[in-house]
């Protein structure tokens, strides 16, 4: 039965602060990076050679079509068994601009959640960026920027990255901000491209700070493709998420992705070992479960059987739509997480 535009669910919950059942609102947030989803347009201001009908990679109508299809059949499955809306904030990373964007969300799988996006173009040599897509039955759009991150010297062969993306909303009442991420990549050795991840996380850090002074109750999240996982300084030092929940103080981030980490869980895979570097984050202020508003509830990874590969050098990975310049047919080298925010009915 919907109200108000949300799905009820019904959950026993067995913690200490729950001693009935309880009827609440869900959302799902979600993050995605889609690994190379480019036009087959040639941008002469890019470097989208190898996307493009002569390139290497073959990369046609038909190619481009399938990968629209691919992407809309995930983000049409995940958080379905909480909330059959799907992701009401769903940010994303590797996209080229907003033609692919358009396509996407009108795709038949997506086209009846009537998606709206917020998205800028980035300096980034390859003509990536990172966007929200919200269902605007959940989301409102208030306000919106790109803050841009400027790269140490020495840290990336290039000197431009994404654009961290912020957006201020309202998710039913709630007044949230989201930052979507796509941090440098660890090309040309991880610790040599560090610092280019921590002036990225830097500027996250400085803008919540900015905003928590102003109120130190407004709900915060951060999502994106990090470059480095839960444990690695930039998260942890940088932007001070911390592992334990009940450690937590106002002003503080939560990142629940430590302990899969820890248990050898991923969203992508390198020689044979996992990394998280898709993570979602979120500040004390959605840790209440008491509040009137929106809490946070549980993280997940959406790994289903399908976007496993299954065959090659990749047997078992996420699988992608490229291996180098041969043509694999999958969905991304990334699996997407979601997080589920509950409200008391």
């Amino acid at each position: 039965m919907k109200t108000n535009c949300f799905f009820l669910i019904c959950l026993c919950i067995c913690a200490c602060s729950f001693a009935q059942k309880q009827q609440y609102k869900s959302a799902i947030v979600a993050f995605y990076n889609l690994e190379n989803f480019y036009d087959t347009v040639d941008n002469p201001n890019i470097n989208d050679e190898e996307f493009l009908p002569a390139g290497p990679k073959n990369y046609n109508s038909k190619v481009y079509w399938t990968k629209v299809e691919h992407l809309a059949t995930v983000i049409s499955q995940i958080g379905t068994d909480i909330n059959p809306d799907g992701p009401a904030l769903l940010g994303v990373a590797e996209i080229e601009n907003d033609t692919v964007l358009n396509d996407l969300i009108h795709q038949s799988l997506l086209k009846p959640r009537n998606y709206s996006f917020v998205h800028y173009d980035s300096k980034d040599i390859r003509g990536v960026d990172v966007a929200l897509l919200y269902n605007p039955k959940y989301f409102k759009v208030l306000e919106s920027r790109k803050l841009f991150v400027h790269i140490p010297t020495g840290a990336k062969q290039t000197f431009f990255t994404r654009d961290v993306l912020w957006v201020k909303g309202s998710l039913n009442g709630d007044t949230i901000n989201v930052f979507v991420n796509h941090w440098p990549s660890r090309v040309g050795g991880e610790q040599r491209s560090a610092p280019g991840r921590a002036a990225a996380a830097q500027v996250d850090k400085n803008f919540i700070d900015s905003i928590e002074k102003i109120n130190i109750n407004t709900k915060i999240i951060v999502m994106g493709d990090l470059n480095d996982d839960p444990i690695s300084p930039s998260v942890t030092k940088v932007l001070g998420a911390k592992e334990n929940i009940k450690s937590v103080k106002p002003g503080e981030l939560y990142n629940p992705w430590i302990d899969m980490y820890k248990k050898g869980l991923g969203t992508l895979a390198y020689q044979d070992a996992w990394g998280l570097f898709d993570q979602i984050m979120i500040n004390y202020t959605w840790l209440n479960k008491n509040q009137t508003g929106f809490f946070y509830y549980q993280q997940h990874i959406f790994n289903k059987q399908f976007m496993v590969e299954n065959i090659g050098r990749y047997k078992g990975y996420p699988m992608r739509t490229w291996d180098g310049n041969t043509y694999r047919g999958g969905y991304s080298d990334h699996f997407p997480t979601y997080i589920i925010l509950l409200k008391k009915q």
